[in-house]
């Protein structure tokens, strides 16, 4: 089982605006995280942050890493490491090795992809699958399953797929970009405009008249509605967007 490996890796979440790194061993943290910004319309000062971080996280290591494990925005060629043209990241257009470029300065192997795919191999191999096959074995059953097919909804749609225990990545790496899907509804769009916090958003300021720059994220309307705090502050029902500063 992942959580009685005793080898560590180092890991990465990034994100538009920060890059937070990390290492784990098992299934448990063993370093603080360290945030770094993305300067994501800089190549050369976001590859030199990616390297600062995973060097200060090194240092904080009980022992030596044996591989960087992260998940990082598509279109990429995630088996060969290779970064393509990112929206959120635009240094990057026109193809970065990042994966090459790391496993050459830290001379250990470095595993790239999608964050959907690896949230559902994660659940494949330490998560929900194990879980339900626990459950039928101690039920007496002889059915165990291997394949997985999995979706995250939030800022964007992502999704990914395991088949026989393995993460399906297709022939081009994308085999579970459910977010490039066609719209259904409005098929200039892809799925992921109509299922992302983007498309709540305009559907909202669709129905209200309100512009869209103006219309909460979904998660603060829900907190205003049960009156609870958010982000470390109570919010309550009466109050609009225009009354809450951060």
């Amino acid at each position: 089982m992942p959580k009685n490996d005793k080898r560590i890796v180092m890991t990465l979440d990034a994100g538009g605006t920060n890059f937070r790194f990390s290492a784990i061993r098992g299934d448990k943290a063993v370093t603080e995280t360290v945030a770094m910004p993305s300067c994501g319309d800089q190549l050369d000062k976001c590859l030199a942050n990616i390297v600062e971080g995973f060097t200060r996280i090194a240092a904080e290591c009980p022992k030596p890493p044996v591989a960087i494990s992260f998940a990082f925005p598509g279109p990429a060629d995630y088996p060969s490491g290779i970064i393509g043209d990112l929206g959120n990241l635009p240094g990057f257009r026109g193809g970065v090795a990042l994966g090459p470029m790391l496993e050459r300065h830290f001379g250990i192997p470095v595993f790239i992809n999608n964050d959907g795919d690896l949230f559902v191999y994660g659940e494949a191999i330490a998560g929900f699958l194990p879980y339900v096959n626990d459950l039928l074995k101690k039920a007496g059953s002889p059915k165990q399953y291997k394949n997985l097919f999995g979706v995250t909804m939030g800022t964007g749609f992502g999704g990914g797929i395991v088949r026989n225990g393995e993460l399906f990545i297709g022939d081009n790496s994308m085999a579970g970009e459910v977010w490039l899907l066609r719209n259904k509804l409005d098929p200039q769009m892809n799925a992921e405009e109509g299922a992302c916090i983007r498309a709540v958003r305009r559907e909202y300021a669709a129905k209200t008249g309100m512009a869209f720059e103006q219309v909460p994220e979904p998660k603060l309307d829900f907190c205003r509605f049960l009156g609870i705090s958010y982000e470390g502050r109570r919010i309550s029902k009466d109050r609009t967007r225009a009354d809450i500063r951060w």
